[in-house]
Parts: structure tokens; C-alpha cells; sequence
């Protein structure tokens, strides 16, 4: 027993030695809740970075499917200028591009970008970035979410990973019991975890606790629109940007514990494990192997009564979502190119009869085909609905409705310029507008920037950092952004930015109508 302790106290003694030496003899030092840090300079001395922190304790072994726990202290200084791995995850989609050493269970850290001005007392505006990826994929290490640009603007930036697929939002009825009825969505309790840390560190780092702005794109979106309604997330945020996602969408369908449990039981048997002590002895492997024959999406949040009390829409009727400012859109073409391919507008109306029935008719007022142009128009407006745009407008529609705070809204239509991904380039697709917002285009593989991309990713950095200062985006030198919520209109980021009424307005109406 004696041995076992002084092995222990070696070891410990060890490792803050190696955290220590990690972090060598050059680079800024911050003082965290939980130890020191010491991080790296970027953009010729102009920001400075703190990458890979844990914000929670590696929820492996036991911790696997449970709430996070916090992080153990560390002594000396911890090497903080490289990413901590990202979580364990899919890896299907070719655009992914990630700077950490691979994936592990073992991956809950967020990352800070700040001025290299900045200082404890600055309080500067922070904004804190949760990826998308379907809740499946992403990372907050992606080359495309540097923070640099960001943090040049004036703010504090934090990216984080949190856990994914199976590992973040297993419900299974074994859990439920575990939990007095909790069950799932732990990768959305990572990010509450995370707003904690920033509530207790970001002040280190020259951050303002009582300034924090959320924002996500695709799945972070959708978790954007889920953390306005999680009552433990409520204070932790004071304004909130949600990019092309809602959670009142049906791409990711939010089911209950009850009817999802029942699934999550089941493909916990078929992993030979009949407990959750042997569902958790399973290597990590295994358990992402098993679940990527369900579907991208298949574990996703659910409806628990504690995290989510209700479902998301239904809180927000009941205004019980934080009444923060918010700006809320998507791109012109989410998905687009497939539905429309070699549409005409005498196939159009053959479509729509055929879909629509007594509602064709109705239908084609909302989406014409009055030449072949429109019809491919038409079709590739109702993809871009069905994928993305339906359900991040209920979205904007429920927060004006029963909101206490301004709304505004955009829609990005500059056209992709060609690159690897996007070779037609004729389309604003999903995520197209990312490397804008973070100033980061030069990380899009085989594209070719135009001077009205780089003026119209300045604009939106702009705007959007403006909005994390003082929850209005507008400025001097920006085309002005009126209030949705007052206005009806919106801002359309263009070659030429303009606002303008929504067009698209019938369209939405036509598809939230119930069919008779």
C-alpha cells in the first residue's frame, strides 16, 4: 500500500514536471481556476491562443453516458498550444479537415483565442463557437474556425468539442433508471459544462463573464436553438447567432426517452452487453462501429423532462426560451442542385401534381414554374426548405412571436466560388458562409478568393463581433440590418449587401400549413 502511494506521488510529480517542460520557456502564461497555462503567439504576435484546456474530467470508463465532472487540477504549467483530440466520431464527409492528433473518448477541451492586448479587466465580449456536424462529426480544431481573425476584432473567442453520436446522446432505458429519468444528451450538458468554465475563467483571458455570445452552424445551431430552453444553460449566455439549424427542424428529429429508449435498449443488447457496466467495458470502437450502421443522425437529443423539460417548440411557445438577443439565418442554396437537375417547368407541374394533390395548385403559387428557369428555381427552394430553411425560419418565428429581445435575421447568397467541394460554383450551399464568418477563406482547399469574398467576410465578421459587443450588428460603414421583429426584413450578404423583405415568405407559410 505504502509503495502503491509513493508510485502515485512519483507520478504526479512526473507529469506536472512534463506539463511544465511542455511548455517551454517562451509564449503568454495564464493563471486558470484549475492551473496554469501557457499558450502561443499567432498572426506575427497579434493574438494569443490557448489551445487543448480541459473543461471537464475524460468522460471514459464509469463517466461514459453520465453528466460531466470536473476537471482535476493540475501543478506547474500545462502546454496549451496544441489541440486536444477530438471526440470520437464519423468520418464520412470529405470537407472535414482537423489539426488535433485523431480522435478519443477522452476529448473534452475548448480552445481560446484572445488580442494579445488583452488582459484580466479587459472585459472584452466573449463568443463561444459550437460546431456542427450532425452531432455526429466536427471539431472545434477544423482549420476553418481559427479564431485569429475573430479575436482581432476585438472579442474573446472559445471553441470546444463535445461528445458526439452515440457517446453524446445514448437514451437508453438502462440509463434512464440510472439517472431518476435522465437519460442522453450529454454531448449538450459538454456545452453547458464549457459555458461554466467560461463563466469562471474567461476573465483570465480578458474576457467579460457578463458578455457571452453562442453561436453554431448546422448541428451547433440546432444546439444553439436547444440551449435557449435548457434550464442549466439559462445566465450562462447573453446573446445567441444560430447558422443554418434549429431544433424545430425534422432532419434531426428530438424524440422522447420513452420511445427513444426503447431503440438505445436494443442496440444495447445487440452489443452482447445486458448492463451498463458491460455496455461501458466495450471499447470505444466497437460502440461507433455498431452505431454508424443506424444513420448519421440516429443519436441525437431527446426529449428527457430534465435537460429539456418539454419539447424545444413548445417551450419556446410558452416563452420560457432565454429572451437574449438573436441573429438567426441560413444560406440561399442549403441543398440544391439534386431535385432541380434538368427540371423543366411541364415536369415541375407533373411534380407538383403528383406530390401535392389537391394542393398542387396552391403549391405552384408558392413555387412557379412559369419557364424551365423558374421551375429549377422552385425546386431547389424547396430542398433548401426541407434540409435547412423550414425549420430555422419556425425558428425565428417562434423567438419573435413570444421573445422578449430583438431578432435579425440574413440569408447568404454569394455563390460558392469553385473550389474541391464546390465545383459549380453557382450555389450558396450549407456551411458556405463559415470561412466568411471567421475570416479564415485561405483554408478552403482548391478555391480561388474574389475581392467581393474578402470584403463580404469582413463585413461579417463585422457584424457579427459588433453583435457580441452590444447586441445590435450594425456600425459605422455597414449597410444597415434592420430588426426582423420590427422590420420584417432581413439582411441579404451578397456581392452587394442589402436588406430587404422575405420573399420566400409564402413559400414557408405553404409548407408549415397543415395539410388537410
Amino acid at each position: 500500500m505504502r509503495r502503491l502511494f509513493w508510485m502515485r506521488w512519483m507520478m504526479a510529480g512526473l507529469v506536472g514536471t512534463m506539463l511544465t517542460m511542455a511548455a517551454g520557456a517562451e509564449g503568454p502564461v495564464v493563471a486558470t481556476a484549475l492551473g496554469k497555462v501557457q499558450g502561443k503567439m499567432l498572426d506575427a504576435g497579434k493574438v494569443k491562443a490557448f489551445l487543448g484546456m480541459p473543461y471537464a474530467a475524460p468522460p471514459v470508463g464509469e463517466l461514459r453516458w453520465k453528466a460531466p465532472v470536473a476537471a482535476v487540477a493540475w501543478k506547474g504549467v500545462r502546454d496549451a498550444t496544441k489541440f486536444g483530440a477530438r471526440c470520437e466520431q464519423w468520418s464520412i464527409w470529405k470537407d472535414y479537415i482537423f489539426d488535433d492528433a485523431g480522435p478519443s473518448e477522452d476529448c473534452l477541451f475548448l480552445n481560446v483565442y484572445a488580442p494579445v492586448a488583452a488582459h484580466a479587466g479587459s472585459k472584452l465580449p466573449v463568443m463561444v463557437w459550437i460546431h456542427g456536424g450532425g452531432y455526429a462529426a466536427g471539431s472545434g480544431s477544423e482549420p476553418r474556425y481559427n479564431g485569429t481573425a475573430l479575436a482581432e476584432q476585438g472579442v474573446v473567442l472559445v471553441t470546444l468539442d463535445y461528445r458526439l453520436g452515440v457517446f453524446g446522446f445514448l437514451a437508453s432505458e438502462d440509463l434512464a433508471k440510472e439517472n431518476g429519468g435522465h437519460a442522453g444528451n450529454y454531448g449538450l450538458m459538454d456545452m453547458v459544462a464549457a459555458l461554466r468554465w467560461v463563466k469562471a475563467n474567461s476573465a483570465a483571458f480578458g474576457g467579460d463573464a457578463a458578455n457571452v455570445t453562442i453561436f453554431g452552424e448546422s448541428a451547433g445551431s440546432f444546439a444553439v436553438s436547444t440551449l435557449m430552453v435548457a434550464p442549466e444553460a439559462q445566465g450562462l449566455f447573453h446573446k445567441a447567432i444560430g447558422e443554418s439549424g434549429a431544433a424545430f427542424s425534422t432532419v434531426i428529429q428530438m424524440g422522447t426517452v420513452a420511445k427513444r429508449g426503447v431503440q438505445d435498449q436494443a442496440f444495447a443488447s445487440s452489443l452482447g452487453a445486458d448492463n451498463l457496466a458491460a455496455l461501458r467495458a466495450l471499447p470505444a470502437e466497437k460502440v461507433l462501429e455498431a452505431a454508424q450502421k443506424l444513420g448519421v443522425v440516429r443519436f441525437s437529443p431527446v426529449v428527457d423532462g430534465k435537460f429539456l423539460p418539454e419539447n424545444v417548440a413548445a417551450l419556446y411557445a410558452a416563452g420560457k426560451q432565454a429572451h437574449v438577443p438573436a441573429i438567426i439565418g441560413w444560406t440561399h442554396d442549403e441543398r440544391a442542385g439534386t431535385l432541380s437537375k434538368d427540371m423543366t417547368a411541364a415536369g415541375w407541374k407533373a411534380w407538383a401534381k403528383e406530390h401535392q394533390g389537391e394542393r398542387a395548385a396552391e403549391f405552384l403559387k408558392a413555387f412557379p414554374a412559369d419557364s424551365d428557369a423558374q421551375a429549377m428555381r422552385s425546386a431547389d427552394d424547396l430542398t433548401t426548405a426541407g434540409f435547412i430553411a423550414l425549420g430555422a425560419w419556425k425558428w425565428v418565428e417562434a423567438q419573435v412571436k413570444t421573445g422578449q429581445a430583438p431578432v435579425y435575421r440574413y440569408r447568404f447568397d454569394l455563390p460558392a466560388t469553385p473550389s474541391e467541394m464546390h465545383p459549380e460554383g453557382k450555389y450558396a450551399f450549407h456551411s458556405d458562409e463559415l470561412e466568411y464568418v471567421f475570416g479564415t477563406l485561405a483554408t478552403r482547399h482548391g478555391a480561388t478568393w474574389r475581392e467581393e469574398d474578402h470584403r463580404l467576410s469582413q463585413q461579417m465578421m463585422v457584424y457579427w463581433t459588433n453583435f457580441a459587443k452590444t447586441g445590435d450588428p450594425n456600425g459605422k460603414g455597414l449597410v444597415a440590418w434592420p430588426r426582423y421583429d420590427k422590420s420584417g426584413e432581413l439582411l441579404f450578404l451578397d456581392r452587394a449587401v442589402q436588406a430587404g423583405p422575405d420573399a420566400s415568405r409564402a413559400q414557408f407559410e405553404f409548407l408549415d400549413a397543415p395539410s388537410q
